[in-house]
């Protein structure tokens, strides 16, 4: 679905839902209390070096309140702003289909039908940790509510893979992007900018590759440094290069025109909880790289996916 428009060159989830719903729709993050196979010793220890301690949930509900009690609290902020919503559980912290399949019934269950304005569930998760069983068991219930997976793969590189301890290859999220759509299972693929010792031309080959996978939808992620982390700890004692926030629009704007038209963008940045932030600075008013991003590909009449075309044209 191309949606875009002569105020957005790309398409933006916002209008994509609008298009789809007619009506606003927000998603709910929630912590269901998992744990992670790159933490436990299953997969490997300690996590991804740029991981928080909450999984990269960290605007998640809290873990002491039930899912019921953090769907409420945050569908009435929600409520305030945007009135008679639809709304999406999300499923965020963590490794959300890491557990025995009679847990994850019980948890996907009670989300997808917590609210009558539900339209969707989605939930965050590796390439490496969904089991044949909880693939087919996602299946049945695509048929019953929408599910939409996110699956980590930050980049192609294998040095920079593991450098970032990421535990698993690019082999098992190109298997398992293809396992859940052939089950017409939503797909939503993570990228990061800025991982150490990547170049410009790294990291939109990068965004080539997940072009060539084809998900529904792609996260771009900026890189931010952040206390109580390996990476963090890392940077505090050998200072590293990080993407300026030019730098990082200009490699932005070219990854989105190397993406198809119909690929929904669902993030062009990051969002760190301030007090634990250390670099960079620039991420701390997400706002001005995406404004920035928008003036380039206006000012330059750009699109998503006009470099695709060109290729092609080429052919």
């Amino acid at each position: 679905m191309n949606l875009m428009n002569n105020e957005k060159h790309y398409n933006t989830l916002n209008n994509y839902y609008k298009a789809l719903y007619n009506r606003k729709v927000c998603k709910i993050a929630l912590n269901g209390g998992f744990s992670c196979p790159n933490k436990d010793g299953s997969k490997g220890r300690h996590g991804c070096t740029y991981c928080s301690i909450s999984g990269s949930g960290d605007f998640a509900g809290k873990l002491t309140d039930s899912l019921e009690v953090q769907f409420k609290k945050n569908r009435d902020v929600m409520e305030n702003k945007w009135p008679n919503s639809f709304y999406i559980p999300y499923l965020q912290a963590n490794t959300n289909t890491y557990a025995p399949l009679k847990v994850l019934k019980e948890i996907y269950e009670k989300i997808a039908y917590i609210d009558k304005n539900v339209v969707m569930i989605s939930i965050a998760t590796r390439s490496d940790a969904i089991s044949p069983e909880t693939l087919e068991y996602l299946a049945e219930l695509n048929t019953r509510v929408k599910v939409q997976i996110e699956l980590g793969l930050q980049t192609i590189w294998p040095k920079t893979a593991e450098l970032i301890n990421r535990g698993h290859d690019l082999e098992s999220v190109v298997s398992m992007t293809k396992k859940l759509q052939d089950r017409n299972i939503e797909v939503v693929l993570h990228i990061i900018n800025g991982l150490p010792g990547e170049t410009k031309e790294m990291m939109i080959e990068t965004a080539k590759f997940v072009n060539k996978l084809n998900p529904n939808g792609v996260k771009i992620h900026s890189l931010t440094i952040l206390k109580n982390t390996k990476m963090g700890n890392d940077y505090l004692e050998k200072p590293f290069p990080l993407l300026t926030r030019s730098e990082y629009v200009d490699i932005t704007v070219n990854q989105i025109r190397y993406l198809n038209k119909d690929i929904i963008i669902h993030r062009l940045s990051a969002d760190a909880p301030k007090n634990d932030l250390i670099a960079p600075d620039w991420t701390k008013i997400k706002i001005l790289a995406m404004n920035e991003i928008d003036k380039l590909m206006r000012k330059n009449n750009y699109y998503q996916g006009d470099l695709v075309i060109k290729k092609n044209d080429q052919s």
